[in-house]
């Protein structure tokens, strides 16, 4: 059911107290009119703190600055009066004892007449004494129709047209932001052409940048980083270019469904991020990144919100690449009472999320301890597929090398013996190989010259690699995978090359 339709099925089963958060407040307004007026032409009433009731001349006023007085108006109107009332910004006065008991109150004798009160808000923050009462309503953000309609209205002001593609491409780059700001970047368009012209779409998707900086949830990164750009991981690629049309409609017509997500667990700088980045630029989708720290509130209720709000925004971008990094550090505590259970809540709502969402958003989660990970979040249905990210093997260090040097010193790549670098750094990462190379440019512009072989090798000497600093916690998570518990990503890790040889 979308909104329209949940919202005049609460109306006619006369749920009194609706309670619904949305940073769109004319938007909804409107919605919630035309619903009235669906059912019968209703009276819509609305309130707001300054300037009282609006509309009717004749209580024009009533309730300024008194919420307690704004809702004594509602039995002020004839019981049998079809009428909602729209309350701005109520969840200010939630709090007060008063307005509390009044709307618990209301909630009993709104039952038996047409009369419904609608909180209109920008978050959720209902106090425990009124959750039984309240009945929170999610307002989604305008769908490709509502976006298509408002560009078609636009393109009638200027008299101008576009073609169905370019038409379908700005209502692409639209999704994701509320209908203000997609009046707003479009006007500007209209201000500065003259007319809505293809190129628009840069302005929209820096519109859509904003957006989500001002969320302070989601971040959105622009990506160059190619799947070329990862040495080794052949597993992982090869699942990755399997997947690179799975977002097309010819996939859907197939009958395949979308891709849900990878968790990939492994040890640090073994280009688990690098991969994220690189699935997005290789798929062409926008790439937002959660910083799951940032979903936690101070106050009661808000963290909640920012979770729902994060998932609306991350479906209304759909398709998208949504990358969680370091998931191990945001859930570790979700067992933990110290937080009154928030925690609990917001991983709760997070992973059936994942277990249920049929929309495009494919989620790439990287985790370095999988001893902080809860069970729930290694069940089958979350993710498509658990990798396991090794060290680098010999063969796949030289790859990683041979990607760095040909980036930084593309003219002189065989003056350096790749085999000797490969061979003479054991269980390095390649955020490591990355570290030496730029530590041998330090020794090389330091003598006024340019590093050499030599260079790479006195500077991995002086490199203590993660695998002997933390040697037992990533000997478990090589055990952990080699039980079976993840896919490997590489075909030539160390790892991979043992479990081969162990199995009959």
């Amino acid at each position: 059911m979308n909104f329209n339709e949940q919202f005049e099925l609460l109306l006619r089963a006369r749920y009194p107290l609706v309670y619904i958060p949305t940073l769109e407040e004319e938007r909804v307004e409107a919605v919630i009119t035309q619903a009235a007026q669906r059912l019968g032409s209703r009276a819509v009433y609305i309130w707001d703190f300054v300037d009282g009731y609006q509309g009717n001349p004749n209580d024009k006023g009533f309730g300024r600055r008194n919420p307690l007085q704004a809702l004594e108006f509602v039995e002020k109107v004839a019981d049998r009066a079809a009428a909602i009332f729209i309350l701005r910004d109520f969840h200010r006065f939630l709090e007060d004892i008063s307005v509390a008991r009044k709307l618990k109150n209301l909630s009993r004798c709104l039952k038996s007449q047409p009369k419904n009160i609608v909180i209109v808000a920008p978050s959720v923050c209902v106090p425990a004494d009124l959750t039984e009462v309240l009945t929170v309503l999610e307002f989604p953000l305008p769908d490709a129709s509502e976006i298509k309609t408002e560009i078609g209205r636009l393109l009638a002001s200027t008299g101008k047209s576009l073609d169905d593609k370019v038409t379908d491409e700005l209502v692409r780059s639209c999704q994701g932001l509320s209908l203000e700001r997609i009046r707003r970047v479009l006007a500007r368009a209209v201000a500065f052409h003259g007319a809505i012209q293809p190129e628009d779409v840069e302005l929209i998707l820096e519109e859509k940048r904003q957006s989500i900086r001002q969320t302070q949830i989601l971040e959105f990164y622009s990506t160059a980083e190619k799947i070329s750009d990862i040495g080794g991981l052949d597993n992982l690629k090869d699942w990755l270019l399997r997947r690179g049309g799975a977002f097309s409609e010819r996939a859907r017509q197939y009958g395949l469904p979308y891709p849900r997500g990878l968790l990939l667990v492994g040890i640090q700088g073994t280009g688990k991020s690098l991969t994220a980045k690189a699935i997005a630029h290789h798929w062409h989708l926008p790439l937002l990144r959660l910083d799951v720290g940032r979903l936690f509130g101070g106050l009661v209720g808000e963290s909640e919100s920012r979770t729902r709000q994060m998932i609306q925004l991350a479906e209304a971008l759909a398709p998208c690449i949504l990358w969680i990094d370091e998931i191990d550090k945001a859930f570790s505590g979700v067992d933990s009472k110290g937080d009154a259970g928030t925690s609990s809540r917001v991983f709760g709502t997070f992973i059936t999320w994942l277990a249920e969402k049929k929309s495009p958003v494919f989620v790439v989660a990287t985790a370095n301890n999988v001893k902080a990970l809860p069970s729930e979040m290694l069940r089958k249905g979350r993710f498509d597929e658990i990798f396991f990210v090794d060290l680098p093997s010999e063969q796949e260090r030289k790859a990683i090398f041979e990607l760095h040097l040909s980036r930084l010193r593309p003219h002189n790549l065989k003056i350096y013996d790749l085999c000797r670098l490969a061979n003479e750094t054991p269980d390095f990462s390649g955020a490591e190989i990355e570290q030496t190379l730029i530590e041998a440019m330090h020794i090389g512009f330091s003598q006024n010259r340019d590093f050499t072989t030599d260079d790479i090798l006195a500077a991995a000497s002086q490199i203590i690699p993660l695998a002997r600093t933390a040697e037992e916690q990533i000997q478990f998570l090589q055990g952990w995978a080699a039980a079976g518990k993840a896919r490997m990503a590489s075909k030539d890790s160390l790892l991979s090359s043992r479990i081969q040889r162990q199995r009959p």
